[in-house]
Formats: structure tokens, C-alpha cells, sequence
């Protein structure tokens, strides 16, 4: 049994592709390593060994999540490990390169390793002398390296080409030695589809094809060309963990409201979310309603359509919870939130409120209508159905007023294609309908190939 299999406990996170992780030092301490402001996986990691949380490393400024460190310091009294070149504006053990943290037993020595971030530490874990594993963060990840444009697309080769050295230098460590990256399929830090979360160095240099460029500029030709779009608040949360998010003295939730507390935040300004599945929101729901289904990637797709900064009001179904979305929402900084409607649509509709509907329709019943396809472009590359026009989602908001009406909106299920039609309802666009499931379902209704390429 090594290091991993027995003191190792990762803690993944779908919705966002990411892994924290909770080492077991042995002595009813813990290291978490990477752990988000939603600490209740962790938490109940820890409780079930009976651990205390004594250190919180952070590998990088996060961009995708805020981080959970300073929580585990106030409420823990863990002490905060984290790069000194990333200027934290908060209580911490910074670190640079080469620099050792005593863990009892165990030795912390932080690697720099830039690309990802320019303040970017990898995490070797020793046993003596002994290379155990080394957390890699945003750097070496599995099949690929993190992506180098979240500072600025005019750093981004700059970057690669730091990625390019931190890789050798993590190539460098023995064969045998443990993988723990930060960032893994679903991500949008640019990792690659898979099913593994953790890997070794050997496995890396044997399979991984940015590890396998010739020479320099092949791979920052390589990393570049693999950068896709990300979302919006990717932008902002960087800073925000660089001055240290706020605290949370309690988990956060999501007050029931009456219609007239909804209409009433609506008038002034607040934003409706309708977390709903699909096929409810389709047969109705409240007019000018964002619908962004409850599931893992809930997030992201809040973060990357909605600002921060006006109050949020939430539209749930039977049976969903009010508490998974509330963490959801407060991991990316998203505090404003007014509230739930209580009693949900059939509140709604007993009290004579307006509905809109966006109908769902099979593959075989799209006839000759203009289709709009709001995947990345990669998935359309992969295959779309002939002649549809495309626009990722994440573009619709700010770039949709040229959209005609009586579109069929599709995706790869239908949860981003009912997210795309009720932007375009809001800013106007009538007559629209949405593709219950995707490009293959269409193929498979219709005897018909998909086309690949832009």
C-alpha cells in the first residue's frame, strides 16, 4: 500500500473538473491541498478519520473557484501555505521555490512551476528522501498541461513557454512518482476528456503529448491551439483570492419568498433563475426566467451568463435542494442571493402569475427550420447538423441580437440549448424551440450524417 492508497483522500468536484485533496499526516493532522470555499466534502472526509485540518496549500490563484484556506485558518486554525510571488493580501507561510514545510514525519518542498499562473507552486511530498507524489496543480495534468491565457491572451505564449520548463522540471522526478493535479476532465483550465484523475510521471512522459514535443515550440504550438473559450468570472476570481475571500460564519441558504417578494425584487433589479429540469421549464415558467438546470455544472454556467453583483432569485422543483444550490453558487463568489420562491410554480400559478413556454421537440420533428447550435467549438467541430448556425453559449448574452426567430436551439442534451433560448426569449426572440438530446439524436431520427469541421 503506498502513500495515496492509505493517507491520500481525493475530493472531486464534476460540476467544475477539479480535485482538492485531504493527506492524512498520521498524527490526527491533515494537509488539504487546492480545497474550495465549499468545504462540506472535505469536512466530512476529515470528521470520518477523526483529523483536524493543520495546513491549507494553495497551488495557485484560483480562477475557477474561491478558495477554502482562509476558512480552514479561521475556523481550524490551519496555517495557509501559498506562493509569495502571488502577494496574498491575507495572513500567510509564503513560499518560494524550494522552499520545506515540516509536516511531522513528512516534508512539504514547494517547486515553482509558472504557466497556469505566474505565481504557479507544484507540492512534492517526502518521505525522507523519498519522492512520494507531488500535488501539480495547474502545471502537469493528466494528458495535457493547464492553460496559459487566463492572464491576458497577450501572455499566453509567454506562459506556454513557462509551461514548457515546469513540465521538464516535473519530468524530472522519478518515474514511480504520484501525480495530484488539480484539474482534470470538465475543467475549463483546458483538460483534456478522461476518466483519471491522478497519474504518475512515468505514465506522463509515456502518454502525454505535450510532454512529448520535440522542443519548445512545438509544444507552445501544441498548448495554444488546444485553448477554447472560458467562462466570464474566470476573470475575477483570481483578485478576489488574492485579497482573500470573506468568510462564511454559516452555510449559506436560500429564504423562501412569496410571489410578492419576488415580483417586488424582480421590479427592482434582481435576476430570475429557474433551476428546474428541462422539460419543467419548457411547459412553463416565469417570462424573462434564465433557466440553468440544477446539476453539477450549475456553476459554471452562472458564472459565465450572470454578473455578481445584483441580487439572485431561484425558481427549484419538487425535491431539489435549496442547499446544493446556495454551495454552488457561493464556491464562485456568488453571495447576493435573495432567495427561493416558495412553493415554487404552483405558488406561482395559484396566484394568477404570467407564463411563458419554450416547447421541446424530437430530432425527426425539425424539419427544415433553422437550427442554432450553442455547443463549444470543439463539439461542433465534431459534428453538427448541416447548415446549423452556431454560437457558443457563453457568447449569447452579449452577441445575440442578430438571431432571427423560430429557431431550433440544440446542445448536446438540451440543458445548454433551454439556457440559450431563454436568453434569446429575454432579449426578445419568439417562436423558438429546443432539441430534446443532441446532434446524434438527430442523426439517428433522420437517417442523416452529421457534418464535422467549423
Amino acid at each position: 500500500m503506498g502513500f495515496a492508497d492509505e493517507h491520500l483522500i481525493p475530493l472531486v468536484d464534476d460540476g467544475l473538473g477539479n480535485s482538492a485533496y485531504l493527506a492524512d499526516l498520521g498524527d490526527g493532522r491533515a494537509l488539504a491541498v487546492d480545497a474550495s470555499r465549499d468545504l462540506r466534502a472535505l469536512r466530512a472526509a476529515a470528521d470520518r478519520r477523526g483529523l483536524r485540518v493543520a495546513f491549507a496549500a494553495d497551488t495557485h490563484l484560483h480562477a475557477d473557484f474561491l478558495t477554502g484556506a482562509l476558512q480552514l485558518a479561521a475556523a481550524d486554525g490551519a496555517t495557509v501555505l501559498a506562493s509569495a510571488a502571488g502577494h496574498r493580501a491575507f495572513e500567510h507561510t509564503a513560499l518560494g521555490d524550494g522552499d520545506e514545510v515540516d509536516l511531522g514525519g513528512l516534508t512539504l518542498r514547494a517547486l515553482a512551476t509558472p504557466g497556469h499562473t505566474d505565481e504557479h507552486l507544484s507540492f512534492l511530498i517526502l518521505d525522507g528522501a523519498r519522492e512520494l507524489g507531488v500535488f501539480t496543480g495547474g502545471s502537469l495534468i493528466v494528458g495535457s498541461a493547464a492553460r496559459t491565457d487566463l492572464l491576458g491572451a497577450d501572455r499566453a505564449e509567454e506562459l506556454a513557454r513557462c509551461q514548457y520548463r515546469s513540465l521538464r522540471r516535473l519530468a524530472e522526478l522519478p518515474d514511480a512518482t504520484a501525480v495530484w493535479p488539480t484539474h482534470g476532465a470538465g475543467s475549463f483550465c483546458s483538460a483534456p476528456p478522461g476518466s483519471e484523475r491522478t497519474t504518475t510521471i512515468g505514465a506522463q512522459k509515456a502518454a502525454n503529448h505535450l510532454l512529448a514535443a520535440p522542443d519548445e515550440d512545438i509544444f507552445v504550438q501544441r498548448l495554444l491551439a488546444s485553448l477554447g473559450s472560458y467562462p466570464a468570472y474566470f476573470d475575477r476570481l483570481a483578485e478576489t483570492n488574492r485579497r482573500g475571500p470573506a468568510l462564511t460564519a454559516a452555510a449559506p441558504a436560500l429564504e423562501p419568498l412569496t410571489t410578492t417578494e419576488v415580483r417586488s425584487l424582480l421590479a427592482a433589479g434582481a435576476q430570475l433563475v429557474d433551476a428546474r429540469p428541462v422539460a419543467e421549464f419548457a411547459d412553463g415558467h416565469i417570462p424573462g426566467a434564465l433557466s440553468n438546470p440544477l446539476r453539477p455544472a450549475f456553476a459554471t454556467w452562472l458564472g459565465w451568463l450572470l454578473p455578481d453583483d445584483i441580487p439572485l432569485v431561484f425558481v427549484l422543483g419538487p425535491g431539489q435542494d435549496p442547499a446544493e444550490l446556495a454551495w454552488q453558487a457561493t464556491k464562485i463568489g456568488y453571495d447576493r442571493l435573495a432567495g427561493r420562491l416558495a412553493g415554487g410554480m404552483d405558488s406561482w400559478r395559484a396566484d394568477g402569475g404570467p407564463l411563458a413556454t419554450i416547447p421541446l421537440v424530437t430530432g425527426g420533428q425539425i424539419g427544415d427550420r433553422p437550427v442554432l447550435d450553442v455547443r463549444q467549438d470543439s463539439e461542433f467541430r465534431a459534428g453538427h447538423i448541416p447548415g446549423a448556425a452556431h454560437r457558443e453559449l457563453g457568447t449569447l448574452a452579449a452577441d445575440s441580437h442578430d438571431l432571427g426567430d423560430g429557431a431550433v436551439v440544440m446542445c448536446g442534451h438540451g440543458e445548454r440549448a433551454m439556457t440559450a433560448a431563454s436568453l434569446l426569449a429575454r432579449s426578445g426572440a419568439r417562436g423558438l424551440t429546443v432539441l430534446a438530446g443532441g446532434a446524434d439524436d438527430w442523426a439517428k431520427a433522420t437517417g442523416r450524417e452529421l457534418e464535422d469541421g467549423a
